[in-house]
């Protein structure tokens, strides 16, 4: 039997995973793309719980909850969450409720360097984590429902802010593959670099600047617009960090693996958690969004 050098195994195997995830993004992607424009605001909220509620069963066994029945727990508690915010959703509550994520978000920032400068956080007990996974999870959810029911060009924001995030990641992916030299955080994911992060920027303030030139903004609304959408880049790579975070303290390199070559739910979403809020925030504060 012929011998079979490592160096040919691997290409292989990148293949093989490639072809899985392009399979995997050619059927989830135009369903998606086709529910946020056709489904009314109530239908798409429930496609995206069950994303979430599937997200919310991995996070439950990252927090440390090996049972069915502990995670199961937790998927109903965050569902009941969200059917608790979808009929708050037109009340200064959710406005509230966003506040507080983005005030999480600067609090997870801060765990990020402290562990990527220390390198000894330790998240605490299993229920601390899961809180974490409700302020991570639950308002994503509704931040990308407020964006879809509450403004006429909603559906049409939530399609920009999905394209936005993927061309970010695949940026900030090809960029750091081609000229990576710097690590961004060695300790948490030793693949990304402040390359990829410059790349993602980029590509991201350009895309902006199309998409607000297509809606035919004014050129001050187009720079601001452009700042929201890399100030949502940047957010979105802490929201990659910091699940990356709980999978190295749990050991564990994917959060599941319904998806071939893509790994789990939140190893697709990590990014949106966090960039979610920070884009309807920023449309809320400056291009009147309600």
């Amino acid at each position: 039997m012929p011998s079979v050098s490592v160096a040919s195994v691997a290409p292989l195997s990148r293949w093989k995973v490639l072809k899985q995830r392009l399979l995997t993004a050619a059927i989830l992607i135009p369903v998606i793309i086709l529910a946020t424009i056709y489904f009314s605001t109530l239908y798409f909220a429930g496609l995206l719980a069950l994303f979430i509620g599937m997200g919310a069963w991995e996070w439950a066994g990252l927090s440390g909850y090996r049972h069915s029945a502990g995670k199961a727990l937790f998927v109903l508690l965050m569902f009941a969450l969200m059917t608790i915010s979808f009929f708050c959703r037109k009340t200064s509550l959710a406005g509230w409720f966003i506040a507080l994520t983005l005030l999480w978000w600067v609090v997870a920032t801060l765990l990020v360097i402290v562990q990527q400068r220390r390198g000894t956080l330790n998240l605490g007990a299993s229920y601390l984590k899961a809180l974490i996974g409700v302020l991570t999870l639950v308002p994503a959810w509704l931040s990308l429902v407020l964006l879809h029911g509450n403004h006429p060009q909603g559906r049409i924001y939530v399609i920009f802010l999905l394209a936005l995030i993927w061309l970010a990641d695949s940026a900030a992916y090809f960029s750091g593959q081609r000229w990576g030299k710097t690590r961004l955080a060695s300790v948490i994911s030793p693949g990304k670099t402040w390359e990829g992060v410059l790349g993602a920027i980029l590509v991201s303030t350009l895309a902006s600047a199309l998409f607000a030139l297509a809606t035919q903004m004014q050129v001050p609304d187009i720079i601001i617009f452009s700042l929201i959408c890399s100030i949502t880049v940047m957010g979105s790579i802490v929201g990659d960090l910091m699940e990356s975070l709980l999978k190295r303290l749990g050991n564990v390199k994917d959060s599941g693996g319904i998806f071939p070559g893509h790994g789990g739910v939140m190893d697709r979403i990590d990014s949106l958690t966090a960039a979610a809020p920070i884009f309807l925030a920023g449309l809320w504060l400056r291009l009147g969004f309600e």
